[in-house]
């Protein structure tokens, strides 16, 4: 049996986007769709977070759950549908975290390797090298404090607070410095978009 050609990246995005306005328009099949695209990429963010396989898996579902509620909150002019859900998933694991809904017994990151998928990574469909490279490229092009801090916030799942308190800093001037740096960074990868 021949393998089935991979989708370029642009056509898993759009099918994505396409995917995300048939669920805010109440189409279910569309949720199944979204799902098998983003279910290992997103569940790697919430075991990374919480450190637990159970609490990543009910995190998981929340994110799933919320997603067919808030379908028509999504705005594909202000962001990929995979950054979107990654971002709402990071946002489900902090808040898990904050709640304390969180139980003992956390499990290594390795784990979140093995998971049986047949289907290649949603990040390896939806985001190119290309892209990657200039994400990299416009990160390193920030100063060393707020790069730390933003990857330390978006790729570790550290909270402002969290941030602040380690740099011995107001909450709101964290705030501050990681606003201006994603502006800068929003402002890198518009102009080599443009480019």
């Amino acid at each position: 049996m021949a393998a089935r050609p991979r989708p370029t990246s642009d056509a898993a995005r759009e099918a994505l986007q396409g995917a995300m306005a048939r669920l805010a328009q109440g189409d279910q099949a569309a949720l199944e769709e979204i799902y098998r695209a983003t279910r290992v990429k997103l569940f790697g963010i919430t075991l990374r977070i919480l450190g637990d396989r159970k609490e990543a898996e009910d995190a998981l579902q929340d994110v799933y759950v919320n997603l067919w509620q808030r379908a028509d909150r999504y705005d594909p002019a202000r962001a990929s549908p995979i950054a979107w859900l990654a971002a709402f998933a990071r946002n489900r694991a902090i808040d898990r975290l904050r709640t304390g809904k969180v139980r003992g017994g956390a499990v290594p990151v390795e784990e979140a390797a093995p998971l049986p998928d047949e289907s290649p990574l949603a990040d390896a469909l939806l985001v190119d090298a290309e892209q990657t490279a200039q994400i990299h490229k416009c990160l390193g092009a920030l100063d060393a404090r707020t790069q730390g801090h933003i990857r330390a916030a978006f790729f570790e799942g550290k909270t402002y607070a969290q941030l602040a308190e380690a740099a011995d800093v107001p909450l709101g001037t964290m705030k501050s410095w990681i606003r201006r740096g994603l502006q800068r960074l929003r402002a890198c990868l518009e102009a080599s978009e443009a480019a």
